[in-house]
C-alpha cells in the first residue's frame, strides 16, 4: 500500500473537529451516538474511550503497516483494535464500574465502530506513526466534542441537569421527548444542519 505525504497538523485537527467531523459530517458511529448521549457523563466516557482506541490502534497499525499482508489487513486491524477495546473495557470495569455499567455493551462494540476501522484503512495504513497518532487524537476529539454537545443538550432539556447536577430551576418541566430515541434523531439532525451551514459560510468566505 503506497504511503502518501501526510497533511499538516493544522489540517488534521481541522478535519477531525470540523471539516470531516466523525459524527456531524461523516455520520459514523450513529448507533452508539444516539443510544448513550442521554447524559454528559456517558458522552465523555464514550468519547474518551473511542479516542484512546483510535490513538493506539492508529499508531500500531501505522508501525506494522508494511509487515501486514494486504489480503489479511482488515482482519489484522480488527484484532489490533479489539485488543485496545478490551483494555478500555477492563479499565472502566475496574476503576469506574458505574460508567461501565451505564455504557454497557457499547464499549465492546467499539471494535466494529466504522470510524476506527475507517481511519485505520484510509490514514494509518498510508502514513507514518506520528501523523497517524495525531489523526487518531484529532478524530477522537472531534467525536468526543460532538458527543458531549449532543449529550449536554439532551440532558439539559430532558432532565434539567448537566453531569447530574441540577442547572435549570425546579419549576422546569423536563422535555422527556429529548431523551427518547426520536428526540435524539431530532437533536442530531439539527446539529448536523448547523455544522453544514457553518461549513458553507466558511467556503463562501474563502471563495469570496
Amino acid at each position: 500500500m503506497s504511503e502518501k505525504k501526510p497533511p499538516s497538523v493544522k489540517e488534521i485537527f481541522r478535519d477531525g473537529l470540523l471539516d470531516r467531523n466523525p459524527i456531524f459530517v461523516q455520520l459514523l458511529g450513529m448507533c452508539s451516538t444516539l443510544a448513550i448521549s442521554t447524559s454528559v457523563l456517558n458522552g465523555i466516557g464514550m468519547g474518551l474511550s473511542v479516542t484512546f482506541v483510535l490513538i493506539l490502534s492508529n499508531l500500531f497499525i501505522s508501525v506494522f503497516r508494511k509487515a501486514i499482508p494486504s489480503k489479511i489487513r482488515i482482519a489484522s486491524y480488527i484484532v489490533i483494535i479489539a485488543g485496545f477495546v478490551t483494555v478500555v473495557d477492563m479499565l472502566l470495569q475496574a476503576f469506574i464500574p458505574s460508567l461501565a455499567s451505564s455504557l454497557g455493551l457499547f464499549i465492546p462494540l467499539i471494535v466494529v465502530n466504522c470510524l476506527i476501522l475507517a481511519r485505520a484503512e484510509s490514514f494509518a495504513s498510508r502514513h507514518g506513526p506520528l501523523p497517524s497518532l495525531v489523526d487518531g487524537l484529532a478524530m477522537g476529539l472531534g467525536y468526543t466534542v460532538a458527543l458531549v454537545i449532543i449529550s449536554a443538550i439532551r440532558e439539559l432539556l430532558g432532565n434539567g441537569t448537566l453531569l447530574g447536577i441540577r442547572v435549570l430551576p425546579d419549576a422546569y418541566s423536563p422535555a422527556v421527548l429529548v431523551i427518547s430515541p426520536v428526540g435524539g434523531f431530532l437533536i442530531l439532525g439539527a446539529l448536523i444542519a448547523l455544522v453544514e451551514w457553518i461549513r458553507r459560510l466558511q467556503r463562501k468566505k474563502k471563495e469570496g
